[in-house]
């Protein structure tokens, strides 16, 4: 089955290693391989953005999907720092982990990204509530003080 990608003005994809850009108008295009790998431009993770545990492991997945020469060496890493992510996760999210690394396994690391999207949400949540504490406690500390 063909997959239709619509490109929105100037955006980006990344079909087996290779950066397409889009004209300054909306294009369809149609992948007939069933074998590409591809990506939006928009499911990229900057290098500069990867900050955080499983925005690191979204990078080292998502470097594999674009660059298949490092697989070999990239997936024992990322099930290695899949399954760090696994203890860390609750009953709610920890499922998308076990997906992610079902899916490298299988060598649909577009799929694998796809489970950890919503991990990424999710840590951004906690990271934020981490750090709203954290200055809740040193103002806190900061009152107590004389």
């Amino acid at each position: 089955m063909p997959l239709k990608l619509t490109l929105k003005p100037d955006e980006c994809v990344v079909i087996n290693g290779c950066v397409i850009r889009n004209s300054n108008r909306r294009h369809v295009l149609t992948i007939e391989s069933q074998h590409a790998d591809v990506i939006r431009g928009k499911d990229l993770l900057g290098q500069d953005e990867v900050a955080t545990p499983v925005s690191r492991v979204y990078y080292l997945i998502q470097t594999a999907l674009i660059k298949a020469e490092l697989r070999e060496k990239l997936v024992p890493e990322i099930q290695s720092q899949l399954a760090v992510l696994a203890t860390v996760f609750g009953p709610g999210h920890v499922r998308h982990v076990f997906e992610a690394a079902n899916c490298v396994s299988q060598m649909d690391y577009y799929r694998a990204l796809s489970e950890l999207r919503p991990l990424l949400a999710r840590e951004q949540v906690l990271l934020a509530t981490s750090v709203k504490r954290a200055a809740t406690a040193r103002e806190a500390h900061l009152a107590a003080s004389p």
